[in-house]
């Protein structure tokens, strides 16, 4: 796969911060929970599609119910993304639901109990 460029990151940066402002402030539906984060982005080099990774903190259905609030205002936050960037083209924008944090936390879990376990076996 090609390395990004210099441009291409910069403009992940910039529609990342874009888009953590507009899912902070500026979306009123209720689906969309409170304790939502966008962790990254990735937009394609011809800036034409955008995969916007989204956190979300809360249960499964919290997280379905944010994935499908976003989806449904996709076209406001496109709008948005417009008025607030300066951009040849506005990326249509796919959200899709990170794990890693989640991910993160219950490996930290499970080598907190291995360890918990060798230092019993070991006393």
């Amino acid at each position: 796969m090609r390395k990004n460029s210099i441009k291409n990151t910069r403009v992940n940066m910039e529609v990342q911060r874009e888009l953590s402002n507009i899912v902070r402030g500026g979306i009123k539906d209720p689906r969309v929970a409170p304790m939502t984060s966008v962790v990254a982005v990735e937009v394609a080099p011809d800036l034409k599609t955008c995969k916007a990774y989204i956190s979300v903190f809360g249960d499964e259905k919290a997280q379905e119910d944010t994935l499908k609030g976003l989806q449904s205002a996709e076209g406001y936050i496109r709008r948005e993304l417009a008025h607030n960037l300066n951009m040849r083209n506005t990326p249509e924008i796919k959200f899709v639901l990170d794990q890693s944090i989640a991910y993160g936390v219950a490996m930290s879990k499970k080598i907190d109990d291995v360890t918990k376990d060798i230092k019993e076996e070991g006393e």
